[in-house]
């Protein structure tokens, strides 16, 4: 899995934003937001692939969780990604 090309993530006073670079991708009907975390881990693996092991690797890297709780934070992030359409 890889972060579509034409997505860059923003920081839009304090909020992580994701927006689509040309107007092909813009669509104003839904904005994507990113917590602290999840734009953190969008910056690691910008322009490269992917998996949700990956994901949640780097979520145990950095945080003192449970590895349950990185796996199905990153499922979720990932799921989320796919429906917004972000990621291939």
């Amino acid at each position: 899995m890889k972060i579509k090309e034409g997505f860059t993530l923003r920081t839009l006073c304090g909020e992580h934003i994701v927006v689509g670079e040309g107007l092909s991708q813009v669509n104003f009907n839904k904005i994507i937001s990113l917590n602290e975390s999840a734009a953190w881990l969008w910056e690691r693996v910008l322009g490269k692939e992917f998996s949700e092991d990956t994901l949640a690797g780097l979520l145990l890297e950095k945080y003192d969780v449970p590895e349950d709780i990185a796996r199905a934070d990153a499922a979720k992030l990932l799921a989320q990604w796919k429906e917004q359409g972000i990621v291939a």
